[in-house]
């Protein structure tokens, strides 16, 4: 029987948030690129909450943006609200949250990918990868066609082998009940490649009309929005918000979810999958912490054009009965009305450990990974993850290095280096707390940190690169006029720093000296500040936070450069380690099966001690000193 074939650079497996960030990179980068879904309705589908960013999330997401990917500009032309969360703390930790038109943030994306030169669009399953001597060839469809490439990214989400599982109902379908990619594991298998089975849930959407609001809290967006994009104008992106609710849950809620707990497929065992610790479902909430009497629920609508709304915080896989006793509880949801149900999720992903840092697998040469696939949590961990695979099979593929940022440099390389590091026995979500350097790594200056990267790659262009380098000689150019402008103890000054809580001036001081009192910032300055230039809102955001934060910053960098020097210091990936003298074997089991690409990283793998690490630093003087010798013989 015949069968079509046909031959590609770039194979992608998936059109999730990852699968349409890898898509987009390969394609711009000039590569002919195809990528299968099971569905082309489903392209950048929000199976789960209707928002981009949030908490540490935000970071990836503007990281995404400055090294030239899509997701920050697509949720800047469908937001509904947009909120900067945080604020009361310090910048390291504040992150932009915006609520998306779901429908119109995958139309938006669909789009985008449709009119780009280099990509088609394929709706098949994809249910075999062809291997010869240990390097990827191409794949198979069900149908039986073959597509040859020289690389491939495996970016299935959520749906090999999907089960969505509430109460005693089990269905093997992919979120929101699509078809689940049912093949792709046993050929994965068949190859040498360690699958894990791991969790995820959703809560009910339910109808807007059956909600009763005056009984919640109203929740509106910032007045002036922040855009995730570095290239969106910032007055162009000002409009009118539609707002969220506050609710919560009481003892009552939890009663009912106690006494029902033999009903939840979590508790029973009818679930195998592990689930994310960081975002449990409700029964998880209750039985976990018994000591709070209520729980947070974020109601939040799906989009302009529909009355469906999402129940952020009670997500659940008890029957569909309890599911309306419990959420009749709380205030506001006294008679509300269910469009669907709740529902747990179970799907295959790979065991990380065997990837590079690269997102290459370790077992077979041209097959990379990306998203949730990788078992990770979340629509922007899956959209950085897709983008750096993406951009590293496009480097493979054109004989150029591959990029791999490292905890330092950005969110996107802690995420990349926890999941290729250490063992992850849940769904992996990324955390302020994960980034050691995070007062550098800051939201507000991700283009600074990653936009020249993006230049270099191809998918920053150099208009926008000239920007960004104006926007920088701005800042240092202001930081400087700041240390060196001495003002006086005048009449003037005396009454603004008394009118602002500040202590009097004894003797002159620098305006950047008077910047750095935590009661006092830049802009409160331009009062007593005659020769102030004219400065775009980013440029001043970065100039007070690099004067008020001076220290810390000094500190961090420090920091950073004794991080860099183990960083430096490279391994061997093909490395044997059973040949070293002196490690522990656990060290050997870890370090050959993990593969570390440097002395820094192999210090994060779990069984590696700092004994082991000194054992290999010797080991490493040693060979730089054969290797003298051999150069003068």
């Amino acid at each position: 029987m015949q069968h079509l074939e046909e031959s590609y650079d770039v194979v992608i497996v998936g059109a999730g948030h990852a699968g349409c960030e890898a898509a987009l990179a390969c394609a711009r980068l000039g590569l002919e690129t195809i990528m299968f879904t099971v569905s082309v309705d489903s392209i950048a589908l929000m199976p789960c909450n209707p928002n981009i960013g949030g908490s540490s999330k935000g970071h990836l997401v503007r990281e995404l943006d400055a090294l030239g990917g899509e997701m920050g500009k697509n949720i800047d032309k469908t937001f509904i609200q947009s909120k900067m969360l945080n604020q009361s703390k310090g910048p390291a930790v504040h992150s932009l949250r915006a609520q998306a038109d779901k429908q119109e943030y995958s139309r938006s994306m669909r789009m985008t990918l449709e009119s780009t030169d280099h990509l088609t669009i394929r709706q098949a399953e994809v249910s075999e990868i062809i291997v010869e001597d240990g390097t990827l060839t191409g794949v198979k469809t069900f149908s039986g066609a073959v597509y040859r490439c020289k690389a491939a990214i495996l970016a299935t989400g959520t749906y090999l082998k999907a089960r969505c599982i509430y109460g005693d109902v089990s269905e093997y379908t992919g979120p929101n009940g699509l078809k689940a990619a049912n093949h792709l594991t046993d050929s994965l298998k068949e190859h040498g490649i360690e699958m894990l089975r791991f969790k995820t849930g959703t809560p009910a959407r339910v109808d807007k009309k059956s909600i009763d609001f005056s009984r919640m809290e109203e929740q509106f967006g910032d007045e002036k929005v922040v855009p995730f994009s570095f290239s969106t104008d910032r007055e162009a992106l000002q409009k009118e918000q539609i707002s969220c609710w506050l609710t919560y849950t009481n003892e009552k809620t939890h009663e009912i979810i106690r006494e029902n707990l033999d009903r939840s497929p979590l508790y029973s065992g009818a679930i195998e999958g592990t689930g994310p610790r960081y975002c449990p479902s409700i029964e998880d909430k209750v039985v976990k912490f018994p000591d709070k009497d209520r729980h947070q629920v974020f109601v939040e609508p799906e989009g302009l054009y529909t009355n469906e709304m999402y129940l952020g915080g009670m997500s659940s896989s008890l029957p569909e009965d309890v599911q309306y006793a419990m959420y009749r509880t709380v205030p506001g949801l006294e008679k509300v009305k269910i469009v669907r149900n709740a529902y747990a999720i179970e799907y295959d992903c790979i065991n990380s450990i065997q990837l590079k840092s690269t997102l290459e697998t370790l077992p077979i040469s041209g097959l990379y990974c990306g998203g949730q696939f990788n078992g990770s949590s979340g629509y922007e961990e899956a959209a950085v993850q897709g983008f750096m695979a993406g951009v590293n099979a496009a480097m493979k593929i054109l004989g150029r290095e591959q990029i791999v940022l490292d905890r330092s440099q950005a969110y996107i390389g802690v995420l990349i280096d926890d999941l290729v590091t250490k063992e992850n026995h849940e769904p992996y979500r990324m955390m302020t707390s994960r980034a050691e350097y995070r007062l550098l790594l800051r939201q507000d200056n991700a283009d600074i940190r990653l936009m020249g990267i993006g230049h270099d790659i191809g998918l920053i262009n150099d208009e926008q690169y000239e920007k960004l380098l104006l926007k920088e000689r701005m800042i240092e150019e202001e930081i400087k006029r700041l240390e060196t402008t001495n003002i006086g103890a005048s009449r003037e000054v005396q009454e603004f720093l008394e009118e602002n809580g500040s202590t009097p001036l004894k003797t002159g001081t620098t305006l950047a000296e008077l910047v750095r009192r935590p009661e006092l910032d830049y802009v409160m300055l331009t009062k007593i500040d005659k020769n102030r230039p004219a400065l775009l809102e980013d440029v001043i955001e970065q100039v007070n936070i690099n004067i008020k934060y001076d220290g810390y910053i000094r500190r961090q960098r420090q920091q950073v450069i004794q991080y860099k020097k183990l960083e430096n210091k490279k391994l061997d990936v093909e490395f044997d380690y059973s040949t070293v003298k002196g490690l522990r074997r656990e060290a050997i089991q870890k370090l050959n099966l993990y593969k570390p690409m440097s002395i820094g990283q192999a210090s994060r793998i779990s069984g590696v001690s700092p004994a082991d690490i000194s054992v290999l630093l010797v080991f490493l003087e040693q060979l730089r000193y054969q290797k003298s010798l051999e150069k003068k013989e």
